[in-house]
């Protein structure tokens, strides 16, 4: 019996998605405030490595750095509705 968990692992390596940044071997920096856009949701929330297709060390990178330019004020913590 597959768990849950197991089975959303193995339809997500089926996806063949690929780490944008590991392909353009870069790290995620907060000064890149406008690309960060991509990984935010319209509410503002960070969106999980599942759904954006970003490896479990730069997905902790890019929490960081998202949360550096929350912090200078060049991303939007929530949006206004």
């Amino acid at each position: 019996m597959i768990k849950k968990g197991a089975r959303a692992k193995i339809s997500a390596k089926k996806r063949g998605k690929k780490c944008p940044f590991c392909q353009g071997k870069s790290v995620p920096v907060w000064q890149d405030y406008e690309k960060m856009k991509e990984f935010l949701s319209p509410r503002g929330r960070i969106i999980s490595s599942q759904m954006s297709g970003v490896c479990v060390r730069h997905q902790r990178g890019l929490a960081r750095a998202i949360k550096q330019a929350r912090h200078l004020a060049l991303l939007p913590f929530t949006t206004q509705e």
